[in-house]
């Protein structure tokens, strides 16, 4: 098979939602389908002593949520499916933001009952800002909830995109009968359970058929009404549009019961996009072009606790990853190869011998990565987008077992690797302060500081607003500012300079009595300041 085919095989998306709406149950059932998995494993549930394929951290197994993007590859109808399943979390947000930078598109799973919720629109604005082709998953049928034209207005209004029905329900809650598929005109009746693949279609010759009544009896007659009104409301489905983002096909069902999940991943695979273009300092690099190029949009320590593992996620750009070859890391300036890259299905791996565009596969690091980095078959480049936000919680790192001092400070600067937290160090007085975007993040850090390092810490508040990184043209000017503020001066991991805001009102003041010095609220000034040294 030649490069053109291999990209054509790729779809890589991202499954986002509000907490709880069904997203990790929503990836279990894909992966039930594409053959990976046997038996989902209920997030939630007492009847199945099994833990989901994609929250493999023993804190998400006892929390029943997800506090890490998950990467999961798998083979369907002849396709390459790579498949990322994010924090819904808002405090675990950043990590989905940048997890979005590494797919060409998006499942957005919505609860029924509850509707469009706060991070449901906050994800949808990133996707829009990024022009994120979107299909729309409405999830919990099976549940009492809203009606579903009344959830279409809804998610057009609070969303800002146009939506469209592919799928439509047949009634819900307990009298939940399947779902009416609009875009090829079939009926799928499902069977409750979930746990196994278990699939009724029924072939039937448009929605005049009177199979649909010997199937449905009296639910028949409302939906035909439904998908009459449906037709009189909406254009004929437009691939183009969905693909340009500005269209979002809607689909219906109920993950836990399979409802409506297969002729959402049957549709999905059809139109999603394949591989994009992606954006660098230098130019815009295309799928096909033959040289490799990708770069590293998460890091996990310890996937595997009992190898004290490493892993960087790296998406494939362009060209073809070939596993022993040498490839340039643009930042350190050195070359690099890869004995052992892996694909993934949550923690379990396997061993790769090569990828294409599109393509997450993860690299073991012995520390030479940091989120954002860039690899190549040699030209200087770094893809752009994948920023660090100034965080929004901060507290101080302390000790409580001074004979693991080690322990804790290997542990934190592994952890902080991965993007979810920020550490900061402050000379006076040798501080270590975590800033993260919520309170969670610190519980998760201080649980796996505890059980992967076997290092026991406190998280005590500290009275901080905001950390900005600050640089200036005139050093002489920079070292007066850090000897004013000294007490409000910290560098991060990489040796940058950060200023300690308490209070809206001080940071508003510095900035005004400070023309000469710049404050930053991400860290893609670092990326400007790198363009500057080459």
């Amino acid at each position: 098979m030649d490069y053109a085919d291999e990209i054509s095989k790729r779809r890589t998306f991202a499954i986002i939602s509000h907490p709880d709406a069904g997203k990790t149950t929503l990836t279990e059932k894909f992966l039930l389908f594409g053959g990976a998995i046997q038996v989902a494993g209920a997030v939630k549930s007492n009847k199945i002593r099994k833990s989901t394929s994609s929250d493999f951290m023993d804190i998400e197994r006892q929390r029943g949520i997800s506090v890490a993007t998950s990467v999961m590859g798998f083979d369907y109808n002849g396709l390459k499916i790579n498949l990322l399943d994010t924090p819904g979390h808002k405090d675990f947000a950043e990590d989905t933001y940048r997890t979005l930078t590494a797919v060409d598109s998006v499942i957005l799973v919505v609860d029924c009952v509850k509707g469009v919720e706060e991070q449901t629109l906050r994800l949808m604005e990133v996707c829009r800002m990024r022009k994120t082709p979107v299909i729309i998953f409405v999830n919990k049928l099976d549940r009492e909830g809203k009606n579903p034209f009344e959830l279409l207005d809804e998610l057009e209004t609070k969303l800002n995109i146009h939506v469209q029905p592919l799928s439509w329900p047949i009634s819900m809650g307990t009298s939940f009968k399947g779902v009416y598929n609009l875009y090829n005109n079939s009926l799928y009746l499902f069977r409750p359970g979930g746990v196994t693949v278990a699939t009724d279609v029924i072939e039937i010759q448009g929605i005049a058929d009177p199979v649909l009544d010997q199937q449905l009896g009296d639910y028949a007659v409302q939906l035909r009404q439904d998908v009459e009104l449906i037709a009189g409301t909406h254009n004929p489905f437009d691939v183009n549009a969905y693909l340009s983002g500005d269209l979002a096909p809607v689909f219906f069902g109920s993950a836990i019961n399979n409802f409506g999940v297969k002729e959402l991943l049957d549709t999905f695979t059809g139109i999603a996009p394949t591989p994009g273009s992606r954006p660098t300092n230098q130019r815009i690099v295309q799928a096909d072009e033959k040289d490799f190029t990708g770069f590293v949009f998460k890091i996990h320590a310890n996937l595997d606790p009992r190898h004290r593992d490493r892993i960087a996620f790296i998406r494939v750009c362009s060209g073809k990853f070939e596993r022993n070859k040498m490839f340039l890391h643009v930042r350190l300036g050195k070359n690099i190869r890869f004995t052992s890259p892996a694909s993934f299905l949550g923690a379990r791996k396997s061993i790769v011998d090569e990828a294409f565009p599109g393509d997450v596969i993860g690299l073991y690091d012995t520390g030479n990565f940091k989120i954002g980095d860039t690899l190549t078959e040699g030209e200087k480049l770094m893809f752009q987008g994948i920023p660090t936000f100034s965080p929004e919680v901060f507290k101080e790192l302390v000790n409580m077992d001074p004979g693991k001092s080690k322990q804790l400070a290997k542990g934190i600067e592994q952890l902080t690797d991965e993007g979810v937290a920020q550490l900061f160090t402050q000379q006076q007085g040798n501080r270590r302060i975590v800033g993260t975007v919520g309170q969670l993040q610190f519980d998760v850090l201080q649980y796996r500081l505890e059980h992967e390092y076997n290092a026991k810490c406190r998280f005590d508040p500290m009275n901080i607003y905001k950390a900005c990184w600050i640089t200036a043209e005139d050093k002489l000017e920079m070292d007066k500012f850090c000897r004013f503020k000294s007490d409000r001066i910290a560098t991060d991991k990489d040796g940058n300079i950060v200023f300690l805001a308490e209070s809206e009102w001080v940071l508003r003041n510095m900035i005004e009595a400070n023309p000469g010095i710049e404050f930053h609220f991400t860290s893609e000034f670092k990326r400007e300041m790198q363009d500057v040294k080459k």
